[in-house]
C-alpha cells in the first residue's frame, strides 16, 4: 500500500488591526457609562442595606444597579460586544472571566472599593476598560467623591480631567511611593503580609487605598510610582492597564511574566522602577 501524504493544512485568521476600531467612540461611551454607573452610587450613598458575599467581602444594592446601568448602556450602544462584569462573575474560577473569541469586550467594576463606599471613606470608583486583540484599548476610571475622571484610548493618550497625565519620573526604588491590596480573606493576605515588609525596606513608603483601580489611576497620573498585589481580578485592572500604558508606564505580571488581566497578580509601575520592583517581589 502506498503511504498517503496529507499536506499540513494552516488557517491564517487576519483580525482588523487595533487602529481600524472606532476607538475614541468607545472611549466616549464608556465616559458616560461610568458617569451613569457613579451618580447610581451617589444615589444610593445613604440609603443602601448591606448583605455579605463572604467575610469582609461586602455588597449593596448599589453595585448591582450601577452594573446593570452600564450594561445596559454599553451592550445597547455595542451589542455585538461582549460583557465581564464583577457582579456577574463573583465566585467564578479566573479562567470563567476569559471572554470567548475576538469581539471587543467590556471589564467591567462597577464599584471597586466596596469597603471604602460603605464606610463612606471617599477611595472607590467606576471602572471600565476595553479588551480588544489581547489588549486593553480603553480605560476609563471616575472617581465621583473626588471628582476626578481618568481616560485613556490606545494610541491617543491619558488625562486627568481632560489634562494630559503621565507615569512619574522616580527613577530609585527607595525614593519611590509604592502601594499594594490585600484579599478580604486574611488567610489569603498572609502572602502579601511578608511582601509588604520585604518591600517596604526597599522603598520609601507604601500605602494601601483599599481600590486596585484607583491605585493604577495614581500610578498612571504619577501620585504613586509602583502597586503590586496577587489577589486581583480582571475587572479590578482592565481600565487601569489602559491608563498607565498610555502614560508610558509599565507592566507585568508579579513574576515578571507579560501583563494578563485574566492573571491575579500584577506589578505595575511608572517603568523606571520596574525591575527593581519584580526582583524585590520575587525574592
Amino acid at each position: 500500500m502506498l503511504n498517503t501524504l496529507v499536506p499540513e493544512i494552516r488557517i491564517i485568521i487576519f483580525m482588523k488591526p487595533i487602529a481600524s476600531y472606532p476607538l475614541a467612540e468607545y472611549l466616549a461611551a464608556a465616559v458616560e457609562a461610568a458617569q451613569i454607573g457613579a451618580a447610581i452610587l451617589e444615589g444610593w450613598r445613604s440609603k443602601f442595606h448591606v448583605t455579605e458575599k463572604e467575610r469582609n467581602n461586602l455588597v449593596t444594592e448599589a453595585d448591582h444597579a450601577s452594573q446593570k446601568a452600564v450594561k445596559e448602556f454599553l451592550l445597547g450602544k455595542f451589542p455585538d460586544h461582549a460583557f465581564v462584569g464583577e457582579e456577574d462573575h463573583f465566585g467564578h474560577t479566573i479562567e470563567s472571566t476569559r471572554p470567548p473569541g475576538d469581539a471587543p469586550v467590556w471589564i467591567v467594576d462597577p464599584l471597586d472599593g466596596t469597603c471604602n463606599y460603605v464606610h463612606d471613606f471617599p477611595a472607590y470608583c467606576v471602572s471600565i476598560g476595553l479588551w480588544l486583540h489581547g489588549e486593553p484599548v480603553v480605560g476609563v476610571i471616575l472617581d465621583p467623591r473626588m471628582k476626578e475622571l481618568f481616560t485613556a484610548a490606545k494610541g491617543h493618550g491619558a488625562f486627568l480631567n481632560g489634562q494630559a497625565m503621565r507615569v512619574s519620573q522616580t527613577a530609585k526604588l527607595g525614593s519611590a511611593l509604592l502601594c499594594t491590596g490585600f484579599p478580604s480573606d486574611y488567610e489569603t493576605q498572609l502572602r502579601n503580609l511578608e511582601t509588604w515588609k520585604r518591600v517596604a525596606y526597599h522603598s520609601q513608603s507604601i500605602r494601601r487605598t483599599g481600590s486596585t483601580a484607583l491605585n493604577l489611576a495614581y500610578v498612571a497620573c504619577g501620585r504613586l510610582d509602583g502597586y503590586w498585589a496577587y489577589d486581583n481580578y480582571s475587572w479590578d485592572v482592565a481600565a487601569g492597564a489602559a491608563l498607565i500604558l498610555e502614560a508610558g508606564g509599565a507592566l507585568h505580571t508579579a513574576d515578571g511574566l507579560p501583563f494578563d488581566p485574566f492573571r491575579m497578580d500584577i506589578c505595575a509601575t511608572n517603568g523606571l522602577v520596574q525591575t527593581e520592583l519584580l526582583a524585590a517581589l520575587r525574592v
